[in-house]
């Protein structure tokens, strides 16, 4: 009976200790995405989040909070260094205020001509150690990137070429953007994302740069205009998971292996499902009469010039936007996408 007492006691402990070592390791991330968990990249991050939690046995809980539920979009990078979120699944084109890098790790204008162009600048360019600098500068880890590819621009008007961008009107966001175009003659008016539809509607813009095609098909814009850039080659947004670094840092290494492997997987797939709706667009919509103009490696040369240009402007702002635009040149070189 004594044995029996002193088994009993001993698993209790054992149960106890195992017990007290698991929920040390368990923990939950509150992170914050633009995307609706209905949206296309929202169900790509709810897969993300059973990707995490089920390799990690339960041990990481990820709480979402979609559609920019808890702060403004562009100020969910400062939740998250703040404490109120534990991690931002926007962009970094949104904090270029805080710093014009950003831009640089955020749409790379002119830059690379694919995802995975793009994304081995991040893993075999140098480019993940460059970027990490500007962002551990605000307390802040860049665990990755999701990007669904090349944006097409939609038009009322043919868009065969650099030519064709001369007078130009057509909504662009702001900032690097809006200096590229007016460099190569066109008129872009910044303006929000909802008003697209009724200014082309009413003729105040000609075009739009709104998204990748498939989304553009979405958004009804070949309801009204007929001509649209594919493949794209001026804009290819990068959308990032970064986290609170006193928070990476506090993870484990298994855990932070988890993630990491989680964020690639989603980055995969972000590009893949994209290509493929890409495609498809692509297909009906030329059976229905719109044309698509896919520039020459020429013409794609001369955008790229004219956007370097500008990148030079933005590159004398900071030294860290000067060491993210070498840093791509001299990638863009490697590729043979620039002169060296």
């Amino acid at each position: 009976m004594k044995l029996k007492s002193l088994l009993k006691t001993a698993t209790a402990a054992a149960l106890t200790v195992a017990a007290t070592a698991a929920s040390a390791e368990d923990v939950t991330l509150r992170i914050q995405t633009h995307y609706t968990s209905e949206h296309p990249s929202g169900q790509l991050a709810a897969q993300f989040i059973d990707d995490i939690q089920t390799m990690s046995g339960g041990e990481i809980t990820i709480e979402m909070f979609y559609a920019s539920s808890v702060v403004a979009t562009t100020e969910t990078f400062d939740a998250a260094i703040n404490g109120i979120l534990d991690c931002d699944m926007t962009g970094g084109a949104y904090q270029t205020g805080k710093n014009p890098a950003f831009q640089f790790v955020g749409d790379i204008m002119g830059g690379y001509d694919t995802p995975w162009q793009q994304v081995s600048w991040l893993y075999y360019g140098g480019g993940y150690d460059a970027a990490q600098e500007l962002y551990n500068q605000h307390d802040m880890q860049l665990i990755g990137w999701w990007l669904y590819g090349q944006e097409s621009l939609s038009s009322s008007k043919p868009l065969a070429g650099p030519e064709d961008i001369k007078g130009w009107k057509f909504r662009s966001p702001p900032g690097l953007e809006t200096e590229i175009f007016t460099e190569m003659g066109a008129s872009p008016i910044v303006m929000d994302f909802t008003e697209i539809f009724t200014a082309l509607e009413t003729g105040i813009i000609d075009g739009a740069d709104a998204s990748g095609l498939a989304n553009n098909v979405g958004l009804g814009l070949y309801d009204i205009v007929k001509h649209a850039t594919y493949p794209g080659f001026h804009s290819m947004p990068s959308d990032h998971l970064a986290c609170n670094k006193a928070v990476w840092d506090g993870l484990s290494d298994k855990h932070q292996r988890i993630i990491d492997t989680a964020m690639q997987k989603l980055t995969l797939h972000t590009a893949l499902s994209n290509e493929k709706k890409n495609a498809e667009a692509a297909a009906e919509l030329t059976a229905a009469g719109v044309t698509l103009h896919n520039w020459s490696e020429k013409d794609r040369a001369d955008f790229r010039a004219a956007a370097q240009r500008s990148w030079d402007g933005w590159a004398a702002k900071t030294p860290e936007a000067a060491a993210l635009v070498e840093s791509h040149r001299g990638y863009l070189a490697d590729l043979g996408l620039i002169a060296k």
